[in-house]
Formats: C-alpha cells, structure tokens, sequence
C-alpha cells in the first residue's frame, strides 16, 4: 500500500493560493470555519480528520489514470466551470427503469436520494421528476455476454435527459437499477456524463452485493436476444434489494458525479469523495465528504454555512433511522406508507460529522 502524503505547506497552497485576491476569498470564512479546514494540513497525524489518499494496488485509479492535481486556483480561474445562478438553481434526478417490486419502498428509497443530495449540495434545490420506464427513453439495450444481464445504452439516455431537462435546472442526472453501456465495444460503465450540458446518467445495478457471483439474480436464465424495440424483457425485471449499503454507495455516487457538474475534478490531495475509483472496493474506501480544498470549491459555487450543511447532513442520516442493516421491508410498526431509512452504513461519517461540528461549534462560543 502507498500512501500520498503531502506537505502542510503544499496543502496550504492548493486550498489557499498564493493569490492575492483568492487569499482574499479564503479570509471571508470565520475563525472556526478555517480552524475545521486548516485541520487538512494535520493529514497523517494521530486523529487526523482528513487522512491522506491511499493506494492499495496498480488497479486503483490514481495509479491507473494519471491527472493533473486540480487545486483551488485552478478551479476558480476555470473558464468553463458552471456555477449556478437566480435562473440555472435545481439539481433535477430522473428515475429511469423499475427501482424496486414494492412500490411505496421505491418511492421512499428516491425520497432518501433526493434528501440527501438536498443536504450535501446545501442551499440549492433538488427535485424529482416524474419515474419513466425504460421503454420511455427509446434507449437501445442488450444482454451482456459475460454476465448474462441486461444493458441500456448511455449516449441514448443522455439524448433523452437532454430533451427533458427543465428550463432552471443547474443539473440533470438520470439515475437507474440496470446495468450500463456506452457502445458496443465496452462491457459495462458505471455512468457517463457531459459537463458542460450539466447531465448524466449512473447506474447502481452493480452495487447488489451478488452482482459479479454465479447466483446474481439479474442474469438472465435463458440466452434470450431481445429484439430492439421491445421493451417488454424490463418488465418485472430483477432490481437489488434497498440494503443499507446499497443506499450509502448510491449516495456515494450521486454526490460524486453532481460534483463534477461544478467542474470539480478528481481529488488528489486527501481522502475525499471526490476521489476516482476504478473498482467497489477503491469506490467503498472513499468517504462520504468532501476533503478541505474540494469542500472550498464548492463552497465558493454555492455559499453556505459550513456548520449548517453538516447539521443537515447529520439530520439526515438520524432521522427515521433503522436498526437493521438488511433489506428494508414494511412491518406491523413501519406500513408500506412508511419505512426505516437503513443508515448504518452511514456510522463512520455520523461519528465525522460530531467531529467536524465540535470544532465549529467551540469556537463560536
């Protein structure tokens, strides 16, 4: 394992500048908002809030995709980052596809989704448009040869997200159970965007536990080669049970993706979730927040409190909280009206953000 561990100088630097004016920008924060991101140049000390990046193997995305370290600076004087305004405000999420059988829990389970961006991208608004089958997107779909499950293709649904998306939106995002592909050549991706349409869409079909096992439910039992155009084969189609896992990596990629709407590149100064991930296993050691540069970053995009987004952060995963970390069902005590959000995957972040918030608290007594 390597470990990237910067200089307390190096980091000062790229969450600073040595800019004048960006120097200027940094001032505006209060004494306990830079006392919580200054806690960044303590990276690899005993307690440290912000541990420096690890890389476990040559498979893992730093080591396999060399980038250029995006820092403050040359995020701020970047002339083709978007920023939203009066007019350009909402994150929009698109459904696309069956998100679960029961469908109170599906809808609850895309609530949760929306709440949570409405938390992390404190002050700007998400809303949710109208669930749409596949059939709806025109998309083209295939059944993967390697692992036997179905596919819809990106380019067609990001056509589709284009045509859809509202006048005010900042951002479009489709999200969806099934299994992605950008072309034929390729055998699956995670999600494609395009920035400066400020659209994408992301699949968490690969985020079932089961899904690179022999037994995955989604594989399809027969060699079947479904005409294009009949959509039908969707119908009642395998979606992963809402796991508390499940819900944090859903999460986990969402934030992630919307980040780069604001032009935020991949992080390669501390452990934060802006990092790339090639696999699960990288994607799972990420954490759920922002490291103190990417944080500045989209601080100066939106404005907000630093203390008043991580209260609401926190609100969110204590709220209506479960004590299981198995798939959610409805019970005597929970109707299908009403479900236990599953956030114990979300116990190390609750524990980080108590930490964040005592150091921003103290000081403002």
């Amino acid at each position: 394992m390597k470990v990237i561990q910067h200089t307390a100088e190096t980091l000062h630097t790229a969450l600073v500048s040595n800019s004048h004016d960006l120097a200027q920008v940094y001032s505006k924060y209060t004494q306990a908002e830079r006392r919580l991101l200054e806690e960044g140049f303590r990276s690899g000390q005993p307690g440290s809030l912000f541990p420096p990046i690890t890389v476990h193997s040559d498979s893992d995305w730093i080591a396999a995709h060399p980038e250029e370290p995006q820092d403050f600076e040359s995020f701020y004087r970047d002339p083709y980052r978007r920023t939203p305004d009066a007019h350009h405000n909402t994150i929009y999420i698109q459904t696309i596809g069956s998100f679960g059988e029961v469908g109170a829990l599906t809808d609850q389970y895309v609530e949760w989704l929306r709440d949570y961006c409405q938390a992390f991208f404190y002050g700007l608004s998400v809303k949710l448009l109208p669930a749409v089958p596949v059939s709806e997107t025109g998309c083209s779909f295939r059944v993967n040869s390697n692992s036997h499950n179905l596919q819809i293709r990106t380019g067609d649904l990001l056509r589709f997200l284009a045509n859809k998306k509202p006048k005010d939106a900042f951002c479009i995002v489709g999200i969806t159970m099934i299994d992605l592909y950008p072309e034929d050549s390729w055998n699956f991706v995670f999600g494609q965007a395009s920035l400066s349409m400020g659209m994408g869409v992301f699949s968490f079909a690969r985020y079932d536990d089961n899904f690179y096992s022999r037994s995955y439910a989604g594989r399809l039992k027969k060699r079947l080669q479904p005409r294009q155009g009949d959509y039908s084969v969707f119908e009642g189609y395998y979606t992963p049970p809402i796991t508390s896992t499940l819900l944090l990596r859903s999460c986990k990629t969402m934030t992630h993706e919307i980040g780069h709407m604001f032009g935020i590149r991949h992080c390669q100064w501390l452990n934060c979730i802006m990092q790339g991930s090639n696999h699960l296993e990288e994607s799972d050691r990420r954490p759920l927040d922002f490291c103190p540069i990417c944080l500045h970053k989209i601080h100066v995009s939106v404005g907000f409190k630093i203390a008043q987004r991580y209260k609401a952060l926190l609100q969110w995963m204590e709220e209506g909280q479960s004590g299981t970390s198995g798939p959610v069902k409805a019970s005597a005590s929970h109707p299908a009206t009403h479900f236990p959000k599953p956030t114990q995957a979300f116990h190390t972040s609750k524990l980080w953000l108590r930490r964040c918030l005592d150091i921003l608290e103290k000081e403002e007594l």
